[in-house]
């Protein structure tokens, strides 16, 4: 992929390409869908880098890249900050650009460790491109999802799971597409010089498409009926006082309406402290779930004394009191926890529940019948490393058959948030072989297969009860055994390759000054 833009160092053309490509990866992801749109527009940043001999301006290409393409997936934020917590537009809107730039200088760093790798080491074009630079994104985007608690949101492997890489994720996972999306990057930034790059990335994608017939997981016991409430509660409305009795009545309503084996409501879709709802509130539905023989989920705070409360989803058993109980481990940055110094902006935002205590990072499923269904909450299921280590935890934590995630995406208003909520758990459904429910407060309510389809959805921003019937599955697949350390390994193989594959020569004085 040969690319002319100047031939001048100091150009903007070469940027404003970074620029623009980053920024088109909005459509690569749901609800667009044009997965390949996601390898070219890699495929022209590799290009651009191929040509640089820079290590400073290889770092700024990739920042820019990589800025524009985290502010444009997710401009959605911008909405939350605005709408629901009251910052100033132009406030808002520099919130969701610091966002992008911060979490761009992964992308800087790791672009201009590459570029001076290749210098140091004298690479050849199909070095740096099929095992640097695929390896450096791949650490960029790793980073992105635990670095100061992460943010993994549109990572690249997300755009894949309708597609042929998507074979690959009982394997390698999210992270391990992104390495096979840039390794096929790379060989279409090798074209036309080389042709053999091309029966590559070809191979990749024929072996993908095969391995989606590989059965990685088995059915376990007798299918659910479950049911997954979608509220439809306006966020504007949800915590004010004279909107709470009427959503406790609304909830208590479309749960008891139709009994089920399971039965789920959004993420607090209670939006009481559990000590603060009415003394019969949830004897009432402890008895439902009795006489009628159903299990009960309920997305619900609940305090464990002053000052501290978790973002809990409440187990109901049929005849028990709620014994089970999943608090959220992994809290949202300013809306669910408060960075050191950052109180300001958090009252700034006027976010109700905004300091909750953290849950145990591995908890136990809720048994439902001869099934085991573990709940995560909202942001959680960003984490695909941290719901495998759930599933292959042992030690007595039975092996969840079944996910359930809980969610209220109400705060990123009618955006393409939602959409992208659902690829999301999508992709943890392919990862684990498992099937993911999803109830949420606005959308997407949805039942995902265990091969990531969406087999049922309700419409958005309508109320109404999801009812399905969802076989449990068991067993492990490699990623939910391994979790990461395999991409890892693997990028760690092609750094050290491409380190030894071939001595430095010394720069001359015209090279060695462009480093810097």
């Amino acid at each position: 992929m040969n690319i002319r833009l100047s031939s001048r160092p100091d150009s903007p053309l070469p940027y404003l390409a970074a620029l623009l490509a980053g920024a088109a990866n909005v459509f690569a992801f749901a609800p667009f869908g044009w997965w390949p749109l996601q390898i070219l527009m890699l495929a022209l940043l590799f290009a651009l880098l191929r040509r640089e001999t820079s290590v400073r301006r290889s770092a700024l290409l990739g920042w820019v890249y990589n800025a524009a393409w985290i502010v444009s997936g997710t401009h959605w934020l911008y909405i939350s900050m605005h709408r629901y917590g009251g910052l100033p537009g132009w406030m808002a809107a520099t919130a969701v650009v610091l966002l992008g730039t911060g979490l761009a200088t992964y992308a800087a760093f790791g672009f201009g460790a590459s570029a001076w790798l290749r210098k140091r080491r004298a690479l050849g074009d199909a070095a740096y491109l099929l095992l640097v630079l695929p390896a450096a994104w791949t650490l960029v985007e790793w980073t992105r999802g635990w670095a100061f608690t992460g943010f993994p949101w549109v990572s690249s492997g997300y755009a894949h799971t309708a597609g042929p890489l998507a074979g690959y994720a009982p394997l390698v996972g999210v992270y391990g597409i992104a390495l096979l999306s840039a390794i096929i990057a790379g060989c279409l930034a090798l074209l036309p010089a080389r042709r053999l790059p091309l029966a590559l990335a070809a191979a990749l994608l024929a072996a993908g498409i095969g391995l989606r017939a590989v059965e990685w997981t088995h059915p376990h016991g007798q299918a659910l009926s479950v049911r997954l409430l979608q509220g439809n509660v306006p966020q504007e409305m949800k915590f004010q006082p004279e909107q709470i009795e009427d959503t406790l009545a609304l909830y208590h309503r479309m749960i008891t309406d139709t009994p089920a084996d399971l039965i789920a409501t959004p993420e607090t879709a209670i939006p009481l402290l559990s000590r603060q709802l009415p003394p019969d509130y949830l004897p009432r539905l402890a008895d439902f779930a009795g006489k009628s023989n159903s299990h009960l989920v309920v997305g619900i705070p609940v305090s464990d004394g002053p000052g501290r409360y978790a973002n809990s989803a409440l187990g109901i058993a049929p005849g028990a009191a709620p014994a089970y109980r999943y608090d959220k481990h992994h809290l949202v940055p300013f809306g669910e926890f408060i960075p050191p110094g950052a109180r300001w902006f958090v009252e700034m935002m006027r976010i109700p529940l905004g300091d909750f205590s953290r849950g145990a990072p591995l908890q136990a499923p809720f048994r439902v019948r001869d099934q085991t269904v573990l709940p995560n909450v909202c942001y959680e299921d960003l984490f695909g490393e941290e719901i495998a280590a759930q599933l292959a935890a042992g030690n007595g934590i039975p092996e969840a058959t079944i996910l359930l995630n809980v969610s209220n995406i109400a705060w990123f208003g009618d955006s393409i948030a939602l959409p992208q909520h659902l690829q999301i758990s999508q992709m943890r459904a392919l990862e684990t072989g498992r099937p993911m429910l999803r109830a949420t407060n606005t959308g997407a309510t949805a039942v995902v297969g265990p091969k990531g389809e969406v087999q049922a959805q309700l419409p958005p921003f309508e109320r109404g009860v999801l009812a399905a019937k969802v076989q449990g599955y068991a067993g492990l697949t490699p990623y939910s055994r391994a979790g990461n350390a395999t991409v890892l390994a693997a990028v760690l193989l092609m750094l050290s390759g491409a380190w030894i594959l071939r001595r430095g020569k010394p720069d001359n004085p015209q090279n060695a000054a462009e480093t810097r």
